[in-house]
């Protein structure tokens, strides 16, 4: 089923939680709804379900606008946070109840149930209640009751938060795999980056209620449209340095009153063309700065953190603190000399002022 929004909004009094929000999801994707706390996308979501009415703007499904048919009726599946589990019901009579309420009968009903605990492997709980049952194993209950509905669009309201680290891992694969068998229309609403990055056909990354960004995972890493996704995607986070644009016979050169780095011709000539003012950000991920001890920016090493199989250093070059991340063996203490290099080829650059990425047309 292929979903649209058009002009979506939704406003609590003077709050604009969602403002005019248009998205495209073709039949058969997996798009998650990305963001910080407060940045709606949990309020599109049930807009989605039909649980809030929007202020304005239209809800499609197919060549059909449902701004106006009831949840019931939208043939959607949905699982929520909390799995919303009925704690005094087996997980058979969870799973069974929406086919209740439709009036289906018992031995469909049977049969419906056998194939959705199959697709999620549950078939030995079914006779045991919440409360005797893990939270991935309750989370996979939620998912079969949302399922047996045989629903068109399947929505999911971040339903790996209450999960522990190595079960989320788990959850996230065993999801993907069941969209994929299935074809169905996914959207997830999740605030946690990883989840949405490798689960997701689509990424749409919200801010105070307003589309920032709708791509793939790669695009957004590589080619961020903004401050705030640039920001906001990359673990550990992309470093950022206002700097100036100074040009120096054939050199172009970013510079600001701790550090001065030559980049490519091409691209000092691109923002020469198209910008006028002399404001900005420079962009540059950790991953993208090497420690170099015959070459480069000199720096003080100011904290060093081990992670495995890498380390995060994180080092002042005058005022400025610098994330770099490297490879173990790192035995530079903190207060040594390092020397950086960086790959200029996978700088961002931004305006100042609007904050919008100036490489990108």
């Amino acid at each position: 089923m292929e979903v649209m929004l058009k002009n979506l909004s939704k406003h609590f009094g003077k709050v604009k939680a969602v403002n005019n929000f248009n998205l495209e999801i073709n039949d058969g994707e997996f798009v998650a709804l990305l963001g910080p706390s407060g940045c709606g996308k949990t309020t599109t979501l049930l807009m989605i379900a039909g649980i809030y009415k929007p202020t304005a703007g239209s809800i499609y499904f197919g060549d059909n606008i449902v701004n106006e048919v009831l949840p019931k009726d939208r043939k959607i599946g949905m699982v929520f946070q909390s799995y919303a589990l009925y704690p005094h019901m087996t997980a058979f009579d969870n799973i069974t109840f929406p086919l209740k309420l439709l009036k289906i009968p018992k031995e469909e009903r049977k049969k419906r149930v056998k194939e959705v605990a199959k697709l999620v492997q549950i078939e030995e709980l079914l006779d045991r209640k919440p409360a005797e049952l893990s939270g991935g194993q309750q989370q996979r209950v939620a998912v079969c009751r949302a399922l047996i509905k045989k629903p068109d669009v399947l929505l999911l309201d971040e339903p790996l938060s209450n999960l522990d680290a190595k079960l989320r891992t788990l959850m996230r694969v065993e999801l993907k795999r069941l969209q994929r068998k299935l074809g169905i229309t996914t959207i997830f609403v999740t605030h946690d980056q990883v989840e949405a990055m490798t689960m997701s056909d689509k990424i749409a990354l919200l801010q105070l209620g307003e589309l920032q960004q709708y791509s793939s995972s790669d695009e957004l890493y590589n080619r961020p449209v903004n401050l705030f996704v640039a920001g906001f995607i990359g673990s550990p986070p992309m470093n950022f340095i206002d700097v100036s644009l100074e040009q120096s016979e054939e050199q172009f050169l970013l510079k600001n009153v701790d550090i001065t780095i030559e980049i490519p011709s091409k691209i000092g000539k691109l923002i020469q063309s198209h910008y006028q003012n002399n404001e900005i950000v420079l962009g540059i991920r950790p991953e993208d700065i090497k420690i170099d001890h015959k070459k480069g920016e000199e720096a003080e090493v100011y904290v060093v953190e081990p992670m495995g199989m890498q380390v995060l250093v994180t080092v002042k070059l005058g005022n400025l603190q610098i994330k770099v991340l490297t490879t173990p063996p790192f035995t530079k203490k903190m207060g040594e000399k390092v020397k950086l290099h960086f790959n200029v080829n996978n700088i961002h650059l931004f305006d100042k002022n609007t904050e919008k990425s100036l490489l990108l047309n």
